[in-house]
């Protein structure tokens, strides 16, 4: 019987809005509640997961694909039980890999399938074939925003794009680095509002997580700050962030099977011609 498998891609088009963070810290707080989660770095220019928690990967997926290792080889601990796939390279471009590699990808995370109910997806920043091409597999979809304009902007350029060449119509908007509660929703109204007029998307608030000294403490500790102040503003808000994502139904029938997943990225980037490697 086919396992339904959460993927949860993390994005936020530009880049500084906090999202590598978001990222770590939702799926800590998942693996606390009981879930199996792997975090995938997706961001195959700036790798930055495993320098975020102080890990050292010796083998990335590049080596998967050398058929040097197995992709379980490749998890790495991370804090809370989470198992984290660090970013490759970037020297392949998923839409050049041969048919026998297409099915080592797809066979490698199937192996790992049965360890895992989640896969927190790390995307890069930008709107590039690699993002878009993650984002497009993904069952759910964060875009983490904050109050400058170009976030608002970027994030409606990404969200525009997968509308439009993806037909994704589900998007879970996270309010990062605000003031309050009210600036969270207000940022949440302003992209509403513009993809409401323009797009045939619906948005859902997802919450706000404000800015927080404590936040930017962890990141120097190279820890989550779900675990080094677990009682701070924003540890608390990422909490009740991946309490919601908790509650998020799980994918129908064949869809939540990991192995769906790999396949559309696969069939994504070739539609696309898109690489892993132009991340950035």
């Amino acid at each position: 019987m086919t396992r339904q498998i959460q993927v949860i891609a993390v994005s936020g088009g530009k880049g500084g809005v906090g999202k590598s963070n978001v990222a770590i810290n939702l799926s800590v707080a998942l693996a606390e509640g009981g879930a199996r989660v792997v975090l995938l770095d997706a961001d195959f220019g700036l790798a930055n997961v495993d320098v975020l928690l102080g890990l050292k990967a010796s083998n990335t997926i590049e080596q998967v694909l050398d058929g040097q290792c197995t992709l379980e080889e490749v998890l790495l601990d991370g804090p809370a039980g989470i198992k984290i796939i660090p970013a490759s390279s970037g020297t392949r471009r998923l839409s050049m890999l041969s048919s026998l590699e297409h099915a080592g990808l797809i066979r490698a995370f199937s192996d790992i399938a049965n360890q895992l109910d989640v896969l927190v997806i790390d995307t890069a920043a930008g709107i590039s074939d690699s993002v878009v091409n993650f984002l497009s597999a993904a069952h759910e979809v964060v875009m983490v925003v904050c109050n400058e304009p170009s976030s608002i902007t970027d994030a409606y350029a990404l969200i525009k794009l997968l509308s439009r060449d993806f037909g994704r119509s589900r998007f879970r908007i996270l309010a990062n680095m605000v003031a309050d509660e009210q600036e969270g929703r207000q940022l949440f109204d302003s992209l509403n509002q513009v993809c409401g007029r323009f797009l045939d998307v619906g948005l859902i608030y997802a919450g706000a997580v404000p800015f927080d000294t404590k936040l930017r403490d962890s990141v120097r500790q190279q820890t989550a700050v779900v675990l080094a102040a677990p009682s701070s503003i924003s540890a608390r808000a990422l909490r009740d962030f991946a309490k919601q994502a908790q509650r998020w139904p799980l994918p129908a029938k064949a869809e939540g099977h990991l192995v769906f997943f790999v396949e559309q990225l696969l069939a994504a980037s070739s539609r696309s011609g898109g690489a892993l490697a132009n991340s950035k």
